[in-house]
């Protein structure tokens, strides 16, 4: 299946901004983020098709994964 997948802030650092991927189907954010090279305690935010969602979440056909990592500051 192919979804749209949206990267923010450092997790384009040596990736993309926007690729469109194929997955095999019942893939779930935390297997996006594998196939990413992204460790899950990085993760901030994932949003499919602008509604929050965790990592066990499946995404399906034609949907778009956007995942924003976590905000330090001081």
């Amino acid at each position: 299946m192919k979804i749209t997948v949206k990267l923010f802030a450092i997790f384009r650092n040596d990736r993309f901004k926007i690729e469109d991927r194929d997955y095999p189907n019942e893939t779930t954010v935390g297997d996006v983020l594998t196939s990413l090279d992204i460790d899950g305690p990085e993760l901030g935010v994932a949003l499919i098709n602008g509604r929050h969602v965790t990592k066990e979440t499946v995404v399906t056909e034609g949907q778009t994964l956007a995942l924003f990592p976590k905000v330090g500051g001081g």
